[in-house]
């Protein structure tokens, strides 16, 4: 078997970060000489220049572009592998900060229960909440994300995934609404003027896909990022919402002032899941945290 050395993976992560022999040589405490040598041993072991003098700067050739992520990635997972596993897990001194991607409705139902639950448990371990503008798994790979929560999309194929619970999707009025006042027929639920949640700004969904198929079509009033919003509009005016039915659990005041129905037509299941890199899959700190979520979520 041919002889690899993965120091030189760690080394071109770094070069490629840096752009400099210089700085790079600082971070892996060597000399710039040693750092120079070991550019060479690359571009020996790559048959590419890799980077290349720019006035005063390195650049790094189209070649080497397209190995940033990749190699940045394989380093990381070469020091995990590498490195000696934590023999165990001491909640009470596990000093970290988890990074969970989510949406503004699990936040609004599932992050106060979830704070309170790692604060009981693991007392210096901290949770940074992040916004999820769409389904890149490219945070997941590289780290800046540590745990994503959400419905399982066209992600990375190595990206793991964990079922945290089914839900389903409801109408909500507000209280009082004409629509309530007798059987919600698919006919008189299409007829009214309706409020649409989408991240992508998209008029139509699941549930414009079975009203079609009956012949029937809603009028989209508005659309706005998220289901707490819409939710918010529908308790304020006479337009229809759709959302989860776990929104209606009373984590926002204004659910009060919300009926929710049975929907007249059959949309899918929602599956919400708990997503994260293989990289982390034996991190005992990173397990504990995706079972917290998911008992908490499941509760």
């Amino acid at each position: 078997m041919k002889s690899i050395d993965l120091n030189l993976l760690v080394a071109l992560d770094v070069l490629l970060s840096e752009r400099s022999v210089t700085r790079a040589a600082r971070r892996l405490g060597l000399s710039a000489s040693a750092m120079s040598r070991t550019l060479a041993r690359l571009r020996s072991a790559t048959g590419d220049p890799l980077l290349v003098q720019a006035g005063r700067s390195l650049v790094a050739t189209p070649y080497a572009e397209t190995l940033v992520d990749h190699v940045h990635a394989l380093a990381r997972e070469a020091q995990a592998v590498l490195s000696p596993a934590p023999a165990s897990l001491d909640l009470a001194t596990l000093d970290r900060c988890f990074t969970i991607r989510a949406n503004e409705g699990f936040l609004a139902r599932f992050s106060a229960r979830l704070v309170a639950a790692v604060a009981e448990a693991a007392p210096n371990v901290r949770l940074r909440f992040a916004p999820k503008p769409d389904k890149d798994a490219a945070p997941l790979r590289e780290g800046p994300i540590d745990l994503e929560v959400g419905v399982m999309g066209a992600s990375a194929p190595e990206v793991r995934a964990q079922l945290i619970f089914r839900d389903a999707f409801v109408g909500a009025v507000r209280v009082g609404h004409p629509l309530l006042d007798g059987p919600i027929s698919a006919e008189r639920y299409a007829g009214c003027r309706h409020v649409v949640a989408s991240r992508r700004g998209a008029f139509s969904g699941p549930v414009d896909d079975a009203l079609a198929e009956l012949g029937l079509r809603r009028r989209v009033a508005a659309v706005v990022p998220g289901f707490p919003d819409a939710l918010r509009i529908a308790s304020q005016t006479d337009l229809v919402a759709l959302a989860p039915r776990s929104s209606f659990d009373g984590a926002d005041p204004f659910c009060a002032s919300l009926e929710s129905f049975e929907l007249p037509v059959r949309t899918p299941q929602i599956a919400i899941s708990a997503m994260w890199h293989p990289r982390m899959d034996a991190d005992p700190g990173h397990r504990w945290l995706r079972d917290t979520v998911t008992a908490v979520c499941r509760a």
